[in-house]
């Protein structure tokens, strides 16, 4: 059930980004129960190429705790994470990754890659994938077909 909440406030941000013209992908940080960062995919209208969801969450959960370790958090994320965001999450230690839909071609976590959790690592990232699976792969099919 907690996973559902948190995952579905992701949803309300991946909405949110829809509305912008940006590919949807919402992504919330969670500290014991209280959400502590926020992000809203939105690579082009900041003109930052970094700018994905679940690098605003990260950066906003940091500076609210004072800290860029996030050793007890858990991300949830609408979208399996890419390389870049994948690697952010080892870096900052978050506990635990939370994803709805893979992604078949740039997934970094399952698709393609498994940096989240490589023994290669100094970290690794626990993961739990499929929440809300279906609204967010619908969400994401959506506003492709749109564009196309």
């Amino acid at each position: 059930m907690t996973h559902d909440l948190f995952m579905g406030e992701a949803l309300r941000l991946a909405r949110c980004a829809r509305e912008q013209g940006e590919v949807p992908v919402g992504a919330v940080v969670v500290c014991g129960s209280e959400v502590v960062g926020r992000g809203a995919n939105s690579p082009v209208s900041r003109v930052d190429p970094t700018a994905h969801a679940e690098i605003l969450a990260l950066r906003e959960a940091a500076a609210a705790l004072g800290n860029y370790r996030l050793e007890d958090a858990t991300l949830y994320v609408t979208l399996e994470p890419c390389c870049m965001c994948a690697g952010a999450l080892v870096a900052a230690r978050v506990k635990r990754l939370v994803f709805g839909a893979r992604d078949l071609r740039f997934g970094a976590v399952r698709s393609k890659f498994a940096l989240a959790d490589s023994d290669l690592l100094n970290h690794q990232v626990d993961i739990v994938e499929g929440v809300l699976a279906a609204e967010c792969t619908l969400l994401l099919q959506a506003f492709f077909q749109k564009r196309r």
